[in-house]
């Protein structure tokens, strides 16, 4: 078979433009892998073996929508996000806040849910290292009512300090730089708001409906 000099000079330039898209892996392994800790009830737990959990059910419903099979993979805090960053997780599906920090690393879809979180902005500076002040400026979590959120800047411990109301986004992290996975994770997130399964699911594990802004 013979080529043209200038198709032969055309086929080495074509090869940088050829960098796959996170939509195509997910894709091509038939597959979304889904990042998460498995350790907060009503989130993701084990019950009598089996995983479960909101967010357990929601990846499925997620992998559904994209036509791919849901591949749940239990990771730790070390890992999780690192894991979804490197490439070795497709996404974090883990009751995540979408705070500005975690928007400089990486891509996320739309919010799938609203909630309150409580903050406790600091009023005086420490004066003891055994106080709950030696805490400040750490990352923590937040319990209210039946919504717990990690993963971001939520809660800064001080003595005498006053408590604020603050909302805050649960959103699904993945890789920077894929638009084609953000548009079809974002358009499966609107299914399964507009025919009501992401009601259903919310009610099911929180009693009461995912809010939204």
């Amino acid at each position: 078979m013979r080529f043209l000099p200038g198709l032969m000079l055309l086929l080495p330039l074509a090869s940088p433009f050829a960098q796959a898209e996170l939509i195509d892996d997910v894709n091509d392994r038939g597959e979304l892998r889904i990042a998460l800790e498995a350790d907060m009830a009503p989130f993701s737990f084990k019950q009598d073996g089996r995983l479960t959990g909101f967010d357990v059910e929601l990846g499925e419903l997620l992998a559904q929508e994209l036509d791919v099979h849901p591949s749940i993979l239990v990771t730790d805090s070390n890992d999780l996000l690192p894991g979804v960053e490197s490439g070795k997780y497709d996404v974090a599906i883990n009751h995540i806040a979408l705070t500005p920090e975690l928007q400089d690393r990486f891509d996320f879809s739309e919010p799938y849910s609203h909630i309150q979180a409580q903050t406790i902005a600091r009023q005086e500076p420490p004066r003891s290292p055994n106080s709950l002040a030696t805490l400040q400026g750490q990352t923590l979590g937040v319990v209210q009512g039946n919504t717990f959120v990690d993963r971001g800047p939520l809660v800064t411990v001080a003595q005498k300090a006053p408590v604020t109301d603050e909302e805050v986004a649960l959103a699904i992290p993945f890789q920077k730089g894929n638009p084609a996975f953000q548009a079809s994770l974002d358009k499966a997130l609107q299914r399964i708001k507009a025919d009501g399964r992401l009601e259903a699911l919310s009610q099911k594990w929180f009693g009461m409906g995912a809010k939204q802004p």
